[in-house]
């Protein structure tokens, strides 16, 4: 049950399976979908949400860390997981191949380290060759380092290539409109793209016919389909409810954010609320004092510009928002009491309020307010 406080997050797993069921519907079916879960699944619950997601169709789960497989394996979740991030300690690598998680390798230095970790766990290795193609952050960057990284899997038993994958930098850029040809503005975000898929194109057909090849983010699922759908694509944002691009499919938010009125007040015209005084009343107003704060994860920065809903209406935070409480002005809104619902993120009559929303007023994106919530804020899943 929710805490007294009412601060809760509440994500719903029949929408997660939902999302996952729309997106399938536009990939080709030969394709796997992985469903990336890292972040405790971008703040939704990772073993709830892998749960849900596998349940709906996905084949397989990614996640950034090696605790974040060993979690799920914990939880008796047996499906291939792919760890993303680079593992450079000897010790975890071989807590993840004994888990029957697969690494992320670049370079012959970590197909040693995964060796190693074979023949110390007495199980082999299963590893994903990374290619930078021009995300600039971890891979093989030509093919002869890629050829090198091949050559030392080759010579060794006990690692087995599952899979070579890439990331792209700029799939989700101006520079598409849904896979046709972009505008001479923003051909060059478009061809940006286009070299990093013939990068991967060229340096992946190095590897053997049964690795899986994956490319396609959230952004390329909605813009590159079916043409780079590959073996694989993973479902990052999107299977959250919220596609980086525009898209047909009809994916919805799968979490909501709530908390409470604890107090309410008449202020005259001329009071200053919260810190620094930086809101004066400039009329007679009633004002509610909500149970949630930065402390929280509610953003300090959107002091002043963010929003709420109050019985299906819109009220502005007014003054500083502090480490445990906020306000806001519920004037012309009738009948607000202590303990009555307040939605920060989600539905409440016709009106609604998104992560989007959130982030915009906190000049940041949505990925970083879901997982914003600090371990106070209560969490319930329905629909398992």
């Amino acid at each position: 049950m929710p805490d007294v406080r009412g601060n809760t997050r509440t994500i719903d797993l029949e929408t997660i399976r939902e999302n996952v069921r729309a997106i399938r519907s536009a990939v080709p079916q030969s394709a796997v979908l992985m469903a990336v879960v890292k972040a405790d699944a971008y703040g939704h619950g990772a073993c709830q949400t892998a749960r849900a997601a596998l349940q709906a169709g996905a084949g397989q789960l990614a996640v950034a860390l090696p605790e974040e497989g060993l979690t799920l394996r914990r939880a008796g979740i047996t499906a291939p997981v792919l760890i993303l991030g680079l593992v450079p300690d000897a010790e975890e690598t071989e807590e993840a191949v004994r888990a029957g998680l697969s690494l992320t390798v670049c370079d012959t230095e970590g197909v040693r380290r995964a060796a190693s970790a074979a023949v110390k766990a007495g199980i082999d290795a299963s590893v994903h060759l990374k290619l930078d193609t021009g995300m600039g952050r971890i891979g093989a960057r030509s093919k002869e380092e890629v050829e090198k990284v091949l050559d030392a899997i080759g010579e060794n038993g006990h690692v087995h290539l599952k899979g070579v994958f890439t990331h792209l930098a700029d799939a989700d850029g101006d520079g598409f409109d849904l896979g046709s040809m972009p505008q001479q503005a923003d051909m060059d975000g478009w061809m940006y793209t286009e070299r990093q898929l013939q990068r991967f194109q060229e340096w992946s057909a190095l590897c053997p016919e049964d690795a899986l090849r994956h490319c396609a983010n959230s952004a390329a699922i909605h813009r590159l389909m079916p043409r780079w759908a590959c073996d694989m694509v993973r479902m990052g944002i999107s299977l959250y409810g919220y596609p980086p691009v525009e898209t047909k499919l009809p994916l919805k938010p799968a979490m909501t954010w709530k908390t409470a009125v604890t107090w309410v007040k008449q202020l005259p015209a001329g009071e200053s609320v919260s810190y620094g005084r930086t809101y004066t009343t400039d009329a007679p107003a009633t004002i509610a004092t909500l149970a949630c704060g930065y402390g929280d994860g509610y953003h300090r920065c959107m002091s002043g510009r963010a929003e709420v809903l109050v019985h299906g209406r819109r009220a502005p935070v007014v003054g500083r928002i502090c480490m445990d409480q906020m306000m806001v002005d519920v004037t012309g809104i009738p009948d607000v009491h202590p303990g009555d619902t307040v939605t920060l993120m989600g539905e409440d009559g016709s009106e609604k309020i998104t992560a989007e929303d959130l982030a915009a007023w906190a000049g940041t994106i949505s990925y970083e307010v879901l997982l914003a919530a600090t371990s106070r804020v209560h969490r319930r899943w329905i629909n398992e």
